[in-house]
């Protein structure tokens, strides 16, 4: 069986431009109000549909705030990484760890578990913002 391309659509191609130009993560609403800041005519329902395909492409990062809304952020790397993200303006640094890729390792192998894969986001305050 083949996969169906996703079909690349004129509201997709703006979303994606947003989030080109974002630092940090951004809820739907959010998008969609730069959007239309931006004179883009392109629905809520929309953005959260394209938002949901360029995370299933991996396209972008997603990850959950302390109040449970999903926030996007277009990732400057590939590779398996983490976020430092800051509680008040929301910016956002990818920062590796391999100490702790060793240890989610260990502590799976220790276990029986194999394949191990996991997120962190860790959440403070910024320079900026202290």
């Amino acid at each position: 069986m083949t996969e169906t391309p996703v079909r690349t659509t004129r509201q997709r191609r703006a979303v994606a431009a947003v989030m080109d130009d974002l630092d940090g993560f951004a809820s739907a609403r959010e998008i969609h109000d730069v959007l239309r800041d931006r004179g883009e005519s392109v629905g809520l329902s929309t953005v959260y549909r394209s938002l949901q395909a360029l995370a299933d492409a991996d396209e972008v990062d997603q990850l959950r705030s302390d109040d449970g809304e999903t926030l996007y952020r277009r990732c400057r790397t590939d590779d398996h990484h983490h976020h430092l993200v800051c509680r008040e303006c929301g910016r956002t640094v990818e920062v590796s760890g391999p100490a702790l890729e060793r240890w989610v390792e260990q502590v799976g192998g220790d276990h029986g578990f194999r394949q191990m894969s996991h997120t962190l986001e860790i959440f403070g305050t910024c320079d900026r913002c202290a």
